[in-house]
């Protein structure tokens, strides 16, 4: 069952990387849309603009929103729980000197 979900976490955390990079420059580009409605200026660069926000912008934050969820899912299959309030005890005491 462990090596299961060692290799489903394994995955999971390719998808992840990959989405959110995807994500990443798609969000990037969009600056390139804004700097190109800039210069082109009038109702075109409105239309340009309107288009990035209620076209490009959306579909980026639902398909990151997803691509998080896997990824905090690869973690949790992994066996890493980095999303706790409990502190991590050290192995080893500390002296006081």
């Amino acid at each position: 069952m462990k090596a299961m979900c060692k290799k489903a976490s394994a995955v999971l955390k390719n998808i992840f990387g990959y989405g959110i990079m995807i994500c990443l420059f798609t969000g990037g580009f969009t600056f390139f849309g804004y700097v190109a409605a800039l210069v082109i200026g009038g109702q075109t660069a409105a239309d340009i603009c309107a288009f990035i926000y209620k076209t490009i912008i959306p579909c980026i934050i639902k398909v990151s929103t997803v691509m998080v969820l896997l990824g905090l899912l690869a973690m949790y299959l992994n066996g890493e729980v980095a999303l706790t309030s409990q502190k991590k005890k050290s192995a080893e005491p500390k002296s006081r000197a």
